[in-house]
């Protein structure tokens, strides 16, 4: 349920953003011969919007904070929370003679980080006597409601009705704060009613993970500091593609301008293009063991055929119309490969390489599975087997950070070495 709110309110952030910065954009716009130059399905007429950009980013993180309660965020705006406070229901006992017999159950519902103090209740008069148990948000409690009555289970007493509403084994009813399902025993369990906000152990706000950046930051992790972590996954990352991109754009470059080539690499670059890096982890262990030479192959094999094919897309892609022309000027095969194949490959290949280097970031983490000591990757792992979700997340950004870095560094090499891509 919560997902498909969270889903709708992201929709909506998007239809009012377009709406509003269109018509802004609209009102200011007076040049109408602009308009007249044909844009659409012109790729290289398409640039980002910046006020979608930051208004993309700033709602992510908007919703971030509703759905757990962060404090960054003033109170209206939050996503209602989990029950908290004090609540009670009656339960209604019916004895082997048919006598029945209710009594008062008072539920006190609290932080998981706190433990509150049980007072006394009344045990009332009848055989089912009143009971009073704690538990914590978003957790739930059998109450074993014939502990202290006159009349247990073992006398053959069954719980037959929760605030006067009948109810069978697996059955459930609301109450105020929560919901009371009957176990297949016959013992309530209470639920708490968790509203639409995630609990910190699955997604803690954005406050509590930069608090753990900075801890991290300053005093490091497993021995290593946080630099170092990022230092070690960035050099797998860049020598694995760096590999990748020796050994696949010649590759590519080759089953383009051969047919040979094409048709003896063509089956094993298809047969491997499908298969996932991850796939490939307990091969690469058994060829080259669990040191840094295993980590390096493995991010070698996922550039590798991504490269080939966007070398090959490239060559074949050249138009053979400026082939044709360099011919009848009378130009050598190796200056129509210097001249006319390799700069119009060029766009092809660095698009193949933004998303060698993207699927190389994804597949480090995999890599610094095996034997880790150091690395984003070995610590997103060691942090989710205790728990730690908000040094997980913060490894996920990190690498999203460095990653987009990177793409964006390669975008500006790209405009800066090929400026005629898009045009013709």
């Amino acid at each position: 349920m919560t997902g498909f709110v969270v889903l709708a309110i992201y929709i909506a952030i998007f239809v009012g953003a377009y709406l509003v910065v269109t018509r802004i954009r609209g009102a200011r716009e007076r040049d109408f011969t602009s308009l007249k130059t044909v844009t659409f399905g012109d790729e290289s007429a398409v640039r980002p919007n910046r006020w979608a950009g930051v208004i993309s980013i700033a709602a992510i993180f908007v919703l971030w904070g509703m759905f757990t309660g962060s404090v960054i965020l003033p109170g209206f705006l939050h996503a209602p929370g989990p029950f908290e406070g004090t609540t009670s229901f009656s339960y209604t006992v019916e004895a082997e003679e048919g006598h029945r017999d209710d009594a008062m159950v008072t539920v006190i519902v609290h932080p998981r980080e706190d433990e509150p103090d049980l007072y006394e209740v009344e045990p009332g008069e009848g055989f089912a006597k009143d009971d009073i148990v704690s538990v914590a948000q978003w957790r739930s409690i059998l109450v074993k409601v014939h502990s202290n009555d006159e009349i247990s289970k073992n006398d053959g007493a069954v719980v037959v009705a929760i605030n006067g509403q009948s109810i069978a084994p697996g059955e459930t009813v609301s109450v105020d704060g929560g919901t009371v399902t009957l176990s297949d025993k016959g013992t309530p369990n209470f639920a708490p009613n968790p509203g639409w906000q995630m609990e910190a152990l699955y997604l803690p706000p954005p406050e509590d993970v930069a608090v753990r950046v900075v801890k991290i930051a300053q005093e490091g992790f497993r021995n290593t500091s946080l630099v170092g972590h990022l230092g070690w996954s960035l050099m797998r990352v860049v020598g694995g593609f760096i590999l990748g991109a020796l050994v696949g754009i010649p590759l590519g470059y080759a089953m383009g301008l051969s047919d040979w080539f094409r048709g003896w690499f063509d089956p094993v670059v298809e047969f491997m293009r499908p298969v996932p890096p991850l796939a490939l982890i307990p091969l690469v262990i058994i060829w080259a063991g669990i040191g840094e030479s295993g980590k390096i192959i493995l991010l070698f094999l996922a550039a590798l055929w991504i490269m080939a094919i966007a070398a090959r897309s490239g060559v074949s892609g050249v138009n053979i119309s400026k082939v044709h022309a360099a011919y009848s000027l009378g130009a050598s095969k190796w200056q129509i490969m210097r001249h006319v194949i390799i700069p119009n490959s060029l766009p092809e290949i660095f698009t193949g390489a933004r998303v060698a280097m993207g699927v190389c970031w994804g597949t480090v983490v995999a890599a610094e599975l095996v034997a880790a000591e150091e690395g984003a990757g070995m610590m997103i792992m060691t942090a989710s087997k205790f728990q730690n979700t908000d040094i997980v997340i913060m490894g996920i950004i990190l690498i999203g950070i460095i990653g987009f870095g990177i793409d964006m560094l390669m975008r500006w090499a790209e405009r800066i070495l090929v400026p005629w891509k898009g045009k013709s």
